[in-house]
Formats: structure tokens, C-alpha cells, sequence
């Protein structure tokens, strides 16, 4: 069967969009063999170019994105935490993990996912075929709330600017949202995670597939099915869009 001209079309739009970014992140001034954003500023500039110049402009990657957040102070959890956990992962993963804060072991080695709940979580990923260096993860707060309470409002606020910052500089074409402050925060909506998992939603264009948290699966070992129902939907929207895994998914 012949592929849809428009869909084709559409794919790659968001492959060179993607690149762009790519670019981007790394500073790159102008892309070779077509108009420079300096160019661009010209009166004699093409319109329909501009949008891409915007892509092309220097742009802060995730190394400068860390160094604008400083020792952040933005909001109350700076006077409690031990480490700001940024993330960790490629930074041009097409699939990105996002949770919701920092617990205890990750405010001691200023990592996500590092204590039981990250055991579990990195056995998920390679199940997907890939590894905790082949994706970005990163959570909705960078510092941990005392005693791993709720993220409050002012704290989400505080932070998602940079959450969507990184999205932005990453650009995954993928994103799986652990849990019901995750899949709120991303889109914008306060339905249970029973609600909103199993199928995919959008962000500006990304998809995003809420599935149960790490930690409540330790607690709800009988749902750890349900949440791979979930990542065997990630897996084969990747290959649709034609993204290898650097391994081989278990079943």
C-alpha cells in the first residue's frame, strides 16, 4: 500500500524540526546550504524562512540550561533539599522518562531514579530494548519535598519552566509520564492515572504515554502487566516512526 503524500510529508517536517533543534542545542548559528538567521534579519528575507532562522539561533543546550538554574532558589525546597537532581540521558533521546521528584537517594547522589524505584524503572527501559544512557530521564521537581510529599503547587510552577525547557532542547519524539503529577503536570489535567493510561495524548505535538510509577508498582507488583501493556504501545509508536531501539524489546 502507497503511504499517504501528506503523512509522509508531515514526517518529515517533524524529522528536520527535530534536527533543527538538534543544531540548536548546540549552538549553530546557521544551517549550510540555506539562508543564515543573520541573513534572515535582511529586508529582503524570505517569510516563509523564518520560523526555521528561529530554530537556528543560539540556544542554550542542557549544559547551559544546568548552569542558568544555578543553586536554584526559586521556590521553599532549596532550604531543605542535599542536591538539585537535573536529569540524566542522552540529550537528544527520542524517548524521554518523566516523574514526579526526587526521593531520598536521588537528593543524596543529585540523580533520578536511583533508589529501588530506578531499579525497577532501568529493568523497564531495557525490557523496551534501551538503556538508562540511551534515553533522558528527568522528574517534575528537581529537589526533593520533605518526607516525599505531594509536590506542591508553587513548587511545580517553580520548576516547570526548566522541565519544559528540557523538553524543548531534547525534543523526544516520545514521552512516558510515571505517574499521576507526571501525566498532570505534561498535560495539563487532574484526572487519575487509571484515567488517562493505555493510550497515548499530546504535548505541543509529542506524544505522551502516562503509565503507573516505579514506586507504586513495588507496592502493586499485579499492575506491573497494565504498565508493560502501556510501554509495548511506546515501543511500537517508536517503530512506526521508524526509531530503532539500541537492543532488543523483551516480548
Amino acid at each position: 500500500m502507497t503511504a499517504d503524500p501528506a503523512d509522509e510529508l508531515a514526517a518529515l517536517a517533524r524529522d528536520l524540526r527535530r534536527g533543527l533543534r538538534r543544531y540548536a542545542a548546540m549552538g549553530t548559528w546557521g544551517a549550510p546550504g540555506s539562508a543564515t538567521a543573520r541573513s534572515l534579519g535582511a529586508a529582503t528575507a524570505a517569510p516563509e524562512l523564518i520560523e526555521d532562522a528561529a530554530l537556528v539561533r543560539p540556544r542554550l543546550g542542557l549544559a547551559g540550561l544546568r548552569e542558568e538554574l544555578g543553586e536554584c532558589t526559586r521556590c521553599k525546597l532549596a532550604g531543605t533539599r542535599k542536591s538539585i537532581v537535573f536529569g540524566v540521558g542522552a540529550d537528544d533521546a527520542p524517548l524521554m522518562f518523566v516523574g514526579e521528584a526526587p526521593g531520598e537517594q536521588e537528593d543524596k547522589r543529585g540523580e533520578p531514579f536511583v533508589g529501588p524505584a530506578g531499579e525497577l524503572l532501568d529493568k523497564m527501559i531495557e525490557a523496551m530494548g534501551w538503556s538508562r544512557s540511551s534515553v533522558y530521564i528527568a522528574n517534575v521537581l528537581m529537589c526533593r519535598p520533605p518526607g516525599n510529599r505531594n509536590p506542591q503547587p508553587d513548587e511545580v510552577a517553580a520548576c516547570q519552566p526548566f522541565l519544559d525547557a528540557k523538553i524543548d532542547r531534547i525534543a523526544p519524539r516520545v514521552i512516558v509520564a510515571l505517574g499521576r503529577p507526571a501525566a498532570n503536570t505534561l498535560l495539563g489535567t487532574d484526572a487519575p492515572i487509571s484515567a488517562l493510561r493505555g493510550r497515548f495524548h499530546e504535548r505541543r505535538g509529542i506524544k505522551v504515554m502516562p503509565t503507573f510509577h516505579p514506586a507504586y508498582l513495588l507496592r502493586e507488583p499485579d499492575r506491573k502487566r497494565d504498565a508493560w501493556a502501556d510501554l509495548k504501545l511506546v515501543i511500537g509508536e517508536l517503530a512506526r516512526l521508524g526509531i530503532a531501539a539500541p537492543g532488543t524489546p523483551r516480548g
